[in-house]
């Protein structure tokens, strides 16, 4: 049976780095950013332009889905409303897949740091540190697993993803 990871949390908490880590522990595996799908200059936030996106993720996460290569599929978007996350699962061929809908969280002050570090590093401008602290309160609700890494290290998250937290 195929295993779809679906790995939300704010900008900035790690998500990347921990799927990166997460596909490096499971065999025949495949991972899918969301912000691939959308890595466009000028970034716009408009109806269509989230459906387009919307409609490019739940067409290449299908075609993962069925790939006999792979066994586990991961993907990672921000994932803060739980529309976000039922409209993808509604477009899905999910036939012969167990799906994980994870959370990753971090304390506000730990999520500050980690902003702040891809602020200094160029990654990241100020306002994403608003923008994410504002998202956080937001994945309380949302119908997932929820994991504090905090004080975790990437390939901690990951083991704890790969055995059920």
């Amino acid at each position: 049976m195929k295993q779809l990871y679906l790995i939300g949390g704010p900008m900035g908490v790690g998500k990347t780095t921990v799927c990166r880590e997460l596909q490096k522990r499971l065999d025949r595996s495949v991972f899918l950013d969301g912000d691939w799908c959308w890595d466009a200059r000028p970034f716009q936030v408009t109806e269509e332009t989230k459906a387009m996106v919307t409609e490019n993720i739940c067409f290449l996460l299908n075609n993962f889905l069925r790939c006999s290569a792979y066994d586990h599929v991961i993907f990672c978007w921000v994932l803060h409303q739980q529309a976000i996350l039922d409209g993808l699962l509604s477009r899905l061929n999910l036939e012969n897949c167990q799906v994980r809908a994870v959370s990753l969280l971090a304390s506000p002050e730990a999520l500050t740091a980690r902003i702040e570090a891809d602020i200094q590093a160029g990654r990241r401008d100020r306002a994403a540190l608003e923008r994410s602290l504002a998202y956080l309160p937001l994945y309380d609700v949302l119908h997932t697993e929820k994991l504090d890494i905090s004080r975790l290290t990437p390939g901690e998250a990951a083991a704890r993803l790969e055995r059920g937290l």
